[in-house]
């Protein structure tokens, strides 16, 4: 499993004194206010920067970072990712996963039938659909309902599913 786990991407600066706005790709936004620290992906390198201040313009975060003081400081950080270390994530509720947890995972049915590897997860509102492909490329979408997905094994990478008629 990935020790440090992307929570958001910075995609632009706002104003002059160094502010990033930053797209959330996590869940709760709010999170990024009970974080003292974070991680830059800099190339092949994490560097740590201290986090002054947080704020929320419609469905983004304005982080104020230290040792960023001005837009042209800040402008070197665009289109780079934000990470923090997995010890640090919030506990999940029960029958929770992360999706980057669950990526790769192959997907079995309960009759032990490889339908392939997990690909992607769609957040639809209702409930999540995984996105599967088999060995011919083909995408099969499941939803992640209780009737659907009958066991996560994260540390052995499979899922168990069954599957509804009109699913294939």
């Amino acid at each position: 499993m990935e020790e440090y786990l992307e929570i958001g991407q910075i995609v632009n600066t706002n104003g002059l004194k160094g502010l990033l706005k930053v797209k959330p790709l996590t869940d709760d936004i709010t999170r990024f206010e009970e974080l003292e620290t974070i991680y830059i992906q800099i190339h092949s390198q994490l560097v740590e920067k201290k986090i002054e201040k947080v704020r929320y313009v419609k469905n983004m975060v304005l982080l104020k970072l230290e040792g960023i003081v001005d837009i042209n400081e800040a402008e070197k950080y665009r289109n780079l990712y934000i990470k923090i270390n997995r010890k640090d994530i919030k506990e999940l509720p029960e029958n929770s996963y992360l999706i980057v947890d669950m990526l790769k995972c192959e997907v079995y049915t309960e009759e032990n039938e490889l339908l392939g590897k997990m690909i992607d997860v769609l957040q639809t509102g209702s409930n999540d659909v995984y996105v599967v492909k088999n060995e011919n490329g083909k995408e099969i979408l499941l939803p992640a309902i209780k009737d659907v997905v009958k066991k996560v094994d994260i540390q052995n990478k499979k899922i168990i599913v069954k599957l509804m008629e009109g699913l294939i």
